[in-house]
């Protein structure tokens, strides 16, 4: 069972938070967030 909650919260953490639409966000997902936010310099860092 703690297996189960610790699968379930590793999946909430790296996969649905990431893809969800976030208002704070502009209605982005915080990958397209981040995308959009990583300019071609900090890139080449």
């Amino acid at each position: 069972r703690e297996q189960l909650r610790i699968a379930i919260v590793t999946w909430i953490e790296r996969t649905y938070h990431r893809r969800r639409r976030q208002s704070g966000l502009g209605r982005l997902t915080p990958i397209e967030f981040e995308a959009i936010m990583t300019t071609p310099a900090s890139q080449a860092a």
